[in-house]
This record gives structure tokens, sequence and C-alpha cells, in this order.
């Protein structure tokens, strides 16, 4: 006798063969809401609100606020830095006061929210982005070493870049190397950064490999924003948290006085002299590549330049992200690569070479200098002439977390289409709103890397 097992799924995942071969009965989460007293039997709706409210439009306000919440890391890192901006601050106000029970119930209004949040993540990125060139001048591309020195050692990890600078101003001069992990690696790229001589090197990948990473190697731990994991007990009393970020059971520093952190890596064994394997080469600002706007529309006109594509953005933890990896190493080599974010460690220890000098693989920073790869796209739409749109140019993203929401709607803002994303597509994503993306953006979930570069390449 068959069973019947009721099961909440979204209802694009529904599959009716599956459920009458099974034995399955599948209900539909549409939505779920339990943000006021209304909420079914004080648990949450589920299908349509009790106010009324229609299970896309739910969906759209979780975006919005996602959306939110992105552009609220960036203005937290300018503000440290000592740069506002009061238009940010109030749509901030303004896009959440829109989420709040019965405000708004007009879903083509969360679209044009949507839309106006991208906008304003443009602005908070190009806020970021002066505030860290006027704080420690414009990246320039630099090798940075894989290895390790001799000596005691900090691994710290997040996107504060603050946080790292006071931490090197406070190990001049001693044996305590500073190693940067995932998002922070770009730093490396900061004229006012590089400066110091206890910035050692880059330590690990992307964001979650961190437990792994951090239980190896013997060193003093710093967490300066989000990308933060709950620690091992192996590592947990050498882990420290500052800025934003916290941990249950890590000590935190308030402020910028990191003399626990110091005295927690003199007291560990140092780390042996031992070279890595490869190099990564991270700090193509937007005025480096501009400078080679010439020479790149020369080579694009003598049909050595094929395509540009930007391959990043915030990786996952799944085996479904290898996919990027191959994208890259089946692309033809009159192809160029711009990559950031936590994403480009899937790639960035790739030796892809040059085009007569323009490198095919091109780090431009953290998340937030998506700003950057805009600027790039625009001095070369200038300098050929035709809009962004219309330049040999293919963005293929992964997605992770809220930041990444509201990059993706900053490029939806900006008119850009045929995005593809993966790798998986966002779980509040209902088929009414991919509908209304596939529609109106083209937007385009990836599939296998041979099929994406044929479609991308038209081969």
């Amino acid at each position: 006798m068959k069973v019947k097992i009721i099961i909440l799924l979204d209802p694009k995942f529904r599959d009716s063969k599956f459920e009458e071969a099974k034995g399955v009965s599948i209900m539909a989460l549409n939505m779920f809401c339990y943000q006021c007293s209304q909420a079914m039997n004080g648990e949450g709706c589920t299908v349509t609100g009790v106010c009324g409210k229609e299970p896309t439009v739910a969906r759209l306000q979780d975006n919005l606020v996602y959306i939110l919440k992105g552009i609220s890391a960036y203005y937290y890192h300018a503000r440290e830095l000592g740069y506002h901006d009061e238009e940010i601050a109030a749509y901030l106000g303004r896009g959440l006061y829109a989420t709040l029970t019965n405000v708004n119930f007009d879903g083509e209004d969360f679209v044009k929210l949507a839309l106006e949040a991208g906008m304003m993540n443009f602005k908070v990125m190009q806020l970021l982005k002066k505030a860290h060139i006027e704080t420690y001048g414009e990246p320039t591309p630099v090798e940075v070493e894989t290895g390790t020195k001799e000596g005691h050692a900090i691994i710290v990890t997040g996107h504060n870049l603050k946080a790292l600078e006071e931490l090197l101003k406070q190990v001049e001069g001693t044996d305590v190397y500073v190693y940067t992990h995932s998002e922070m690696l770009p730093a490396h790229g900061y004229p006012g950064l590089r400066k110091y001589k206890n910035l050692a090197g880059n330590l690990g990948g992307a964001w979650f490999d961190q437990r792994e990473l951090f239980d190896k190697y013997p060193a003093a731990i710093l967490g300066t924003s989000n990308c933060v994991l709950i620690p091992k007990e192996s590592y947990k009393d050498r882990m420290f948290t500052t800025s934003i970020a916290k941990l249950p059971g890590v000590k935190h520093i308030e402020g910028y006085d990191y003399s626990e952190v110091i005295a927690k890596a003199k007291s560990l064994p140092k780390l042996p002299y031992q070279p890595g394997t490869y190099k990564l080469t991270t700090g193509y600002s937007a005025s480096v590549v501009k400078s080679l706007a010439g020479k790149i529309k020369e080579l694009v006109e003598a049909g050595k330049i094929r395509h540009f594509l930007v391959v990043g953005g915030c990786d996952t933890p799944t085996k479904r992200g290898a996919y990027y990896r191959e994208f890259v190493q089946k692309l033809p080599k009159d192809t160029v690569v711009i990559t950031l974010a936590c994403g480009k460690f899937r790639i960035n220890d790739l030796q892809l070479g040059d085009i007569e000098g323009i490198p095919r693989l091109i780090d431009v920073g953290q998340c937030n200098d998506t700003i950057v790869a805009l600027e790039i796209a625009m001095a070369l739409a200038d300098a050929f002439g035709v809009k962004v749109t219309e330049l040999p140019l293919s963005l293929v993203l992964t997605w992770m977390e809220q930041k990444a929401v509201a990059i993706l709607w900053t490029l939806l803002a900006l008119g850009l289409k045929g995005i593809y994303i993966g790798p998986v597509l966002p779980a509040w994503v209902n088929k009414d709103i991919l509908d209304v993306l596939v529609k109106n953006y083209d937007l385009k979930l990836i599939s296998t890397p041979e099929e994406d570069i044929r479609q991308i390449l038209k081969v």
C-alpha cells in the first residue's frame, strides 16, 4: 500500500509524474510570512496572506529586504572610513518601511523599488570605491605570495580594509606576519596597504574553506565582516572578531586595539618558510584597464580578442560551483575574463596567459568592486563608440547571499541583459518572478559550460 506524504515545497519544483509514481502528495509552499499576529495558526501564512497579500508580493518583499541588506554592508564600510551619503541612508529607511505589514500590496511597485534599490547599490559601490581609493590609493596589479614566511602569523578574513590596516600598523617591526584570506585578497592591490612589510601574502581561497584552513595553520585569526563561520574547537581560542562580526564564545575586539590578537599570535609556534606553488595577481583598477583601452580596441578590431566575460561573484560551497572553473578552462584563447569577489578563487590560480600584453584573467577586487567592472565596461563602450549593452561582453555570475542579490539588481537596473546566474536559482524566485526576469531581462540559469559557451560565443 502506498503511503501519502505531505511535503512543503516550492511549486516550481512540482513533478506530477513523480508524485503519482511514488505515492507522494506534494503541497506547494507559495510563501512564508509570519511578521504579524494574523499569521495562520499563529505560525505563518504559506499560501496566501490572511491580510490578502499575494505570494509573489511576499517574495518581492523578501527580495527587496535582501537588496537593502547588501547596500547596508557596503554603506557600513564606507561610514567606517568617514564617508556618508544621506540619499543612501534615506533610501534604506524608505525601502524597509515598504515591507512592513499593510503598507504596500503592489507587486509592480516592488519591482520598481528593487530597480531603484539596484541603482542605490550602484551609488553605494561608487562611494565605497571612493573611500578605499582616497584612503589607500588606487589599486595597481601585484603578484601575491600564497606560501608562508618564517615567523608568527595572523590570518585576516572579511572585507574590512580599515581593520586590516590598523592591525598592520601594530605589527610593524615584529616577526608577526599578516596573511589575507578570501575577500581580503584585493587589499594587496592598494599601495597604502602593501607598503606594510608585514603583509606577507594570502592563504586559502573562498570563505567556506576556513574551517580546514584555520585548523591547518597555528595562527591567530581575525574576522572583520560577514563570511565568518562558527569555529571548530581546535582554533576557537585563537580566533577573534572585530567591527560588525561576532561569534559565540569568540573574543570580540571593540575598536582597533589588536594587542590581544598579536599576543595570541606570538604565543603560538612560528610558521616555517614554505613557498606557495603559485602566485595570485590582483589589483586591476578601472584606471589601469582604461589605460589599455586603445590597445584592447586594436586587438578586438583585429579579431584577436573575441569576447569579454565577467565570471565571479559570491562563491557557494557546492559541487555545482565547479562549473565556473570548467567554464573558464574551456573558453577559447581569444577571450578575456574579468573576475571579482570570492568566486574568483574558482579560477584565479589558472595560468591563462595574455593576448599581446593584455592579461586574459583580470581580478578587479571584492564584490563591491563590481563597480570597477562596470566602469571598465563603460570605458570600453566609449572607446568603441557603442552602448555597454552592445559590447562583446557577457556576465556569468555565482550568487550566495544578499550582497549578490543587490549586485544583480544593479545590473538589471542598468539595462544589462542575458546574464547567466547559478549555481541554483534563488529560492524566493517563484514562477511569476522568473517569468518577468526572463521576459524583460533575458535572465538565464547556467546549464553546462559547453552549452553556455556555445550560446554566448554563438559557435
